[in-house]
């Protein structure tokens, strides 16, 4: 399976290559290849196109940065400690 290096300011944009694998490493899906020397490389799955975007970013079109889901458990998390602070307020005179 060949990619493309499509990150636009790496120096290898436009470049491809023979994927060798694809493995979770230091975090982040990466994809493995030989380079011209035949030395084993890897280069972040999201620089290539080999990454498959998310649609919900793609329709936000940088307008929004948290998604739904993100916001929905952030207000219970705010809803959470505004009712942990009033039940502390109630019990000091």
């Amino acid at each position: 399976m060949e990619f493309e290096v499509t990150h636009p300011f790496h120096p290898w944009r436009g470049r491809r290559f023979v994927a060798a694998t694809r493995k979770h490493n230091w975090g982040e899906e990466r994809v493995m290849y030989f380079d011209d020397e035949g030395r084993l490389r890897s280069l972040l799955l999201s620089w290539t196109d080999l990454h498959q975007s998310d649609v919900r970013i793609e329709v936000a079109a940088g307008r929004a940065c948290l998604r739904a889901d993100d916001l929905s458990i952030l207000a219970a998390v705010v809803d959470e400690l505004k009712s942990r602070g009033a039940s502390r307020r109630r019990g000091v005179k």
